[in-house]
């Protein structure tokens, strides 16, 4: 279970971020393999709203049992710019385009595309946010994603979705706009919401998200067919697999920084796979495709490994030197709400 209230600046074990690393791995496969059964029956755009909406009651739930985030919560409620862009990149566009490219070239083949992610990240971070990475990092990076190109190639599964030139077109489009606003997200997160806990945030954020998403849903979607199991299939979605999520990957980007929680991601394709095998919805990976998953996990290792940062990596927008976390400034912020709050 998530500490919400644990931020940056707060005490934690040594085995904090690695736990809370696997669990957010294992919850992003689940996630997406129910995302792809979702979506052949169910409209993109419904998903996307329901989901969010059953993370919001159940974030908002947790959030009225915690008295400890009220202030945290009033404080980010007084945001609202931040909060409507959050709720536009991390929800509308991402779940958007996610989720349509699901509709269109299959979950695996999604997740293949997110999981370029920490590349996506690297580069924003650098021309947006003054931020630099080790060559260490940089390497892990490219030796992750050029494993995950070659695996798109080598396995049996994704190369057949090939043939289908218009359908892999749009499908990595809507994804790839996805990726960008997801890793946008994150920067945006941290620069406007680092003084605050995940938890006491997230309940605004998820909001304006659903408003939005249910706007688009309602507009365009023809929700009359929809049966309960499908309603129920969604709120599965958000309030079991989608909602942990957030605060675990909010968490993450507070203690170890946006490149770190997008690195994580790369490996959900490969579970992902491996589970429509386990689950006899596609035929086992080769040798060859195997072979990749090993190598992008060496690159995720590369990318999130250990070792003090040089004095020269500095965070998004501050003269102070990091360890792929929050700054200096938003620690001093963070300790000094949590005093006020007791």
């Amino acid at each position: 279970m998530v500490n919400a209230g644990i931020g940056p600046g707060r005490p934690g074990g040594r085995a904090v971020v690695p736990l809370l690393s696997t669990l957010m791995v294992l919850l992003l496969a689940a996630g997406w393999l129910l995302s792809g059964r979702l979506v052949g029956d169910v409209p993109p755009l419904a998903v996307a709203a329901g989901r969010t909406a059953a993370g919001f009651v159940t974030l908002t739930v947790l959030a009225v049992l915690r008295p400890r985030t009220w202030p945290d919560v009033r404080t980010g409620t007084r945001r609202p710019r931040a909060v409507i862009v959050l709720a536009f990149l991390g929800f509308f566009v991402y779940y958007t385009g996610t989720l349509l490219g699901i509709s269109r070239i299959g979950a695996s083949r999604v997740g293949l595309i997110v999981s370029l992610l920490p590349c996506v990240t690297f580069l924003i971070g650098i021309a947006a946010y003054r931020e630099r990475s080790t060559r260490r990092k940089a390497l892990g990076t490219v030796l992750a994603v050029a494993a995950a190109l070659g695996y798109a190639g080598a396995d049996g599964t994704a190369a057949a979705h090939l043939a289908n030139g218009g359908a892999l077109l749009t499908g990595a489009l809507f994804a790839i706009a996805g990726t960008v606003a997801y890793a946008l997200y994150g920067y945006v997160y941290r620069q406007h919401m680092a003084d605050v806990s995940p938890l006491a945030v997230l309940p605004a954020v998820t909001g304006a998200g659903t408003v939005l998403l249910g706007l688009a849903a309602a507009l365009f979607v023809p929700l009359g067919g929809l049966s309960l199991a499908d309603w129920g299939g969604v709120a599965l979605l958000g309030a079991v697999l989608t909602a942990p999520v957030f605060l675990i990957s909010h968490e993450l980007i507070l203690r170890k920084g946006p490149l770190f929680t997008s690195a994580l991601a790369l490996v959900v394709p490969f579970l992902v796979r491996l589970g429509e095998w386990t689950l006899g919805w596609a035929p086992p990976p080769g040798p060859l495709a195997v072979a990749l998953i090993c190598l992008c996990a060496a690159g995720v290792w590369l990318t999130v490994g250990g070792g003090r940062p040089a004095a020269h990596e500095k965070s998004p927008g501050s003269g102070a030197p990091v360890a792929d976390g929050p700054d200096e400034r938003d620690t001093v912020r963070h300790e000094r709400g949590t005093r006020e709050h007791h």
